[in-house]
């Protein structure tokens, strides 16, 4: 049995190493961390290669002597804490002292200081743990360290970092969530010698998110400013009807330290209940603040989670603040068709506010005036796409001169009709059974010779939809229609990068999308299913969904399979007042595919209640 021996400096810096710096974004972290607790007004980060090959954080903060600097490289060397008691009541971003002595044993790690009132700095040189120079500088006030060749000593890590331009996504998303938390200092951001994010010193948190996130999002952004008993809840959070397909818009900052709540995730969903549907999260950047003795911030090795002494309290407090806001704006969620229904497809439902409010697409398709001899059609003549295979009241022909029809729809022809899923229908084909009526606008009643079957509207087009996508998909026949005016999108750096790696996977179902600067984009052509007011809301879904793994890039079956249950969703346009022919149409195309039980989603599609069900109900 081998005995035991306590490890080297070195490698016990390279372990710590392993937890604290994941990635080149880690390292930007923990230096910006410091700076910030160094009192910098500004701060200039630049990096290149995505950090592998050099990354410089240089601040204007008060600056380390001699002794301090070399002090900052020995293991569990911090000027934050000194007793056990200081962790709670903590008021600077980092205390244990690991991240400096970490980074230098994993890379060529350059620290230049200077004191305020020293008349010389120091300039320390480690190379992967390993001493090389210190001698004094001549540099202004403040801190400089530059890291290059990350992962050198460690090769194998090196492997599991991604592209440069991802990891390049991740540090900038880094930086601008520190310049979220600290309004008041100035961040620069400099990638391959381009500066690619400038914010001076901002007076409000809504200026900083402008800047950062664009004004799309911040002019659906609203004040929150609430307190009660030592806490206090601050920030912007999104208008009823707001939201995204994914979380990673909703950010979250304990006594001024960005982490990831589960606490207030949870909370602030919660609160939207009534205000956006299942599936949907809301647009949020709330600073929380209350007693750090609260709060232990020590639960996790890069400090991104914390936990509260009292959840329940915590919890109660943020749900009573966000709602009373949501309510002081006197405005009601209603989902997009203008019909409250008990349970959405994922459709957004609201506010229609920008460019979609002027635009005649925004209007709910159940809202508009039926054309000429159109009787309830889920799409009007003039925007309905030439891929419906069935001539019926429910999915129309079209004809040559519709105006939005594409050159690549009309050479695709008709989809062919998907063969009778045999065993599947529960007692009789859908033309045998009687008409009884509607059901608060959304379930159809069908008497049948068995009993009673009620087929949810919905449910049933988002099936009919997804295996039509499926079946355009696979055979890559997508048709598509041009914009008269491009519809321009704005994303995070991470969004972005996301973006530019799948621009063919998205050009090659449907869409038309082209780089128009950094970080902003024109979607020139939709699918021919979709509305134009639809293409940024459904392109950012789908990014939220590749930012979750849902699309893998490696498994293009997969991908489209996602992509055609995301699509499926948004395509659903349902009929005012449908007629019989219409419903009795939908039930035979439901039963024309190959799973007419569920929904993409895993819903039922209908549900069937059999004589005896029935005389058990009324017990007879």
């Amino acid at each position: 049995m081998a005995k035991i021996r306590i490890l080297s400096d070195r490698v016990a810096n390279q372990i710590a190493a392993g937890e604290v710096i994941e990635r080149p974004a880690a390292v930007v972290k923990e230096l910006v961390e410091n700076a910030l607790d160094a009192g910098a007004t500004r701060i200039e980060v630049e990096f290149r290669h995505g950090g592998r090959s050099l990354m410089r954080i240089e601040d204007n903060g008060h600056g380390m002597s001699r002794d301090d600097a070399l002090l900052s490289l020995e293991r569990h060397a911090t000027s934050k804490i000194l007793e056990a008691a200081d962790l709670d009541r903590l008021g600077t971003f980092g205390f244990r002292g690991e991240a400096l002595p970490s980074i230098a044993s994993v890379s060529r790690f350059l620290l230049l200081t200077r004191e305020t009132g020293s008349d010389a700095g120091t300039e320390i040189l480690v190379n992967g743990g390993k001493f090389v120079h210190v001698r004094d500088s001549g540099q202004p006030t403040g801190t400089r360290i530059e890291v290059t060749h990350l992962f050198n000593s460690v090769p194998a890590r090196r492997k599991f970092l991604k592209t440069d331009q991802t990891e390049a996504a991740h540090i900038s998303q880094c930086v601008r969530l520190y310049a979220l938390a600290c309004p008041q200092t100035s961040f620069t951001l400099v990638e391959d010698g381009r500066v690619s994010f400038r914010s001076p010193e901002c007076a409000t948190l809504a200026e900083r998110v402008t800047e950062i996130f664009g004004r799309q999002i911040a002019e659906s952004l609203v004040p929150l400013e609430a307190a009660e008993a030592g806490m206090r809840l601050s920030g912007l959070i999104g208008r009823p009807g707001v939201g995204r397909g994914t979380r990673h818009e909703m950010v979250t900052f304990v006594n001024g330290r960005p982490v990831d709540s589960r606490t207030l995730n949870y909370a602030l969903i919660e609160s939207y209940h009534e205000s956006l549907p299942k599936g949907r999260y809301p647009l949020a950047f709330v600073f929380f603040e209350l007693d750090p003795a609260a709060v232990d911030v020590n639960v996790h090795p890069a400090k991104r989670e914390v936990r509260f002494r009292n959840e329940t309290a915590v919890r109660g407090f943020v749900i009573r603040s966000v709602l009373q806001r949501l309510r002081e704006l006197g405005v009601a969620a209603v989902p997009e068709d203008g019909r409250q229904r008990p349970e959405d497809g994922g459709r957004t439902p609201g506010l229609p506010t920008g460019r979609a409010a002027t635009s005649s697409f925004a209007q709910p398709m159940a809202d508009r005036p039926l054309a000429a001899g159109q009787t309830g059609n889920p799409l009007p003549q003039s925007i309905a796409p030439q891929v419906f295979p069935m001539t019926s009241p429910v999915y129309p022909a079209r004809t040559a001169s519709t105006p939005y029809q594409s050159a690549a729809a009309a050479a695709a022809g008709p989809v062919r009709p998907m063969p009778l899923a045999t065993g599947h229908p529960p007692t009789a084909t859908p033309r045998a059974w009687r008409y009884v009526g509607l059901a608060h606008g959304s379930y159809a009643l069908f008497e049948t010779a068995a009993g009673l079957v009620l087929l949810d509207q919905r449910a049933a087009h988002e099936r009919v939809w997804y295996e039509r996508l499926q079946e355009q998909f696979r055979r890559g026949a997508v048709p598509s229609q041009r914009l008269l005016l491009p519809v321009p999108v704005e994303l995070d750096p991470i969004g972005a990068a996301l973006l530019l790696d799948r621009l063919k996977f998205f050009n090659a179902h449907g869409f038309e999308i082209g780089e128009f600067g950094r970080n902003f984009f024109r979607i020139e052509a939709v699918p021919a299913w979709m509305e134009p007011a639809d293409a940024e809301p459904f392109l950012r879904d789908v990014l939220g969904a590749v930012r979750e793994g849902r699309l893998p890039e490696k498994n293009p079956d997969l991908a489209r399979e996602e992509l055609a249950r995301l699509a499926a969703a948004k395509a659903v346009r349902l009929p005012a007042n449908p007629g019989e022919a219409e419903l009795h149409a939908l039930a035979g195309q439901l039963f024309a595919t190959r799973a007419p039980l569920t929904s993409p989603a895993g819903r039922p599609t209908y549900i069937e209640l059999n004589h005896g069900e029935l005389a058990r109900r009324f017990q007879k």
